[in-house]
């Protein structure tokens, strides 16, 4: 049986450079410091990552980038695999398990937005298939506000039954704590991270998994102490250091979530390439980072 899925997992930044290509060497370094910070597992590919506006040869590219640079491990990655169409889905998902990284996460074929929950079980059923291997892990991920479609508590439960060893871990960052609940309580065999810090200590109450948050980026350390204290039983030291958690997520979302983020990593590093986002989005601006940086937690 395969090791439950658990801890932080940070939905990897990718910095850009003028010419929107990937800044390789921010992103290497970013990557260490995440882990150095204290993040059990890198997400490159999730929804902080500009996901959406990578090719199938970049990401692949960037994931054997973080491995043959020494950044992180195959088996500390969790790459974001879902696309609308279902050989894309495999094609990733198949470099991913080849590589040997611990699991994937997958977004429901998302734009089909009146796809019944027979058309996703049948979805992921023959990604399964298609991927062929023993060692997938497929960590599913419910955002439905801009997906336009996701999971229900029933449908995940159903995936992990018929495929315990493969379907055993959810990201819901629906923002919707009675969904979290619902899905946990439904689905006992998936390791649930909430998407968001702020949920964590209710979530890791009734066997959630983690957290994976687009704040690791910043505040690693922190979130990485919460866990910890939440993890020992410490529930009073764990309380106390949440309002400080709370306070840097409040303000990663006040900057507009990306743009306060790269803000802040641009101010830290002294890089203005990080101030870059591809377009559709526009690029960040620095005033963002200052009230991130006021609220961050020191060791």
């Amino acid at each position: 049986m395969t090791e439950r899925l658990t801890g932080i997992v940070t939905p990897l930044l990718t910095p850009f450079n003028d010419d929107f290509s990937v800044a390789e060497d921010l992103y290497v370094d970013h990557a260490r410091h995440c882990l150095a910070e204290g993040s059990h597992y890198l997400s490159p590919f999730g929804t902080t990552s500009e996901a959406l506006s990578h090719s199938v040869a970049e990401r692949m590219h960037l994931v054997e980038l973080l491995v043959d640079s020494g950044a992180a491990r195959a088996d500390q990655l969790m790459p974001g695999t879902g696309l609308c169409n279902l050989e894309e889905t495999a094609a990733l998902s198949r470099h991913a398990v080849q590589l040997g990284c611990r699991a994937v996460m997958t977004l429901p074929p998302f734009f089909f937005v009146t796809a019944s929950e027979e058309g996703l079980y049948r979805y992921f059923s023959l990604l399964i298939e298609k991927v062929g291997s023993d060692a997938l892990t497929i960590c599913l991920y419910h955002i439905p506000q801009y997906a336009g479609i996701g999971f229900t508590p029933a449908l995940a439960a159903r995936l992990n039954e018929a495929f315990p060893e493969v379907v055993t871990a959810l990201k819901d960052s629906s923002g919707n704590w009675d969904n979290t609940r619902a899905v946990i309580e439904a689905a006992p065999g998936i390791s649930v991270f909430p998407g968001s810090e702020g949920a964590i200590l209710d979530a890791m109450a009734l066997g959630g998994g983690g957290c994976i948050s687009a704040s690791c980026n910043s505040n690693a350390a922190g979130i990485r102490r919460l866990y910890d204290l939440a993890r020992s039983g410490d529930t009073a030291g764990a309380e106390a250091l949440k309002p400080q958690i709370d306070a840097h997520r409040a303000a990663v979302f006040s900057g507009g979530l990306i743009p306060g983020l790269k803000a802040l990593k641009a101010q830290e590093t002294g890089d203005a390439r990080w101030l870059n986002l591809r377009p559709p989005l526009l690029p960040a601006t620095p005033d963002l980072a200052a009230p991130l940086a006021e609220t961050v937690w020191r060791r």
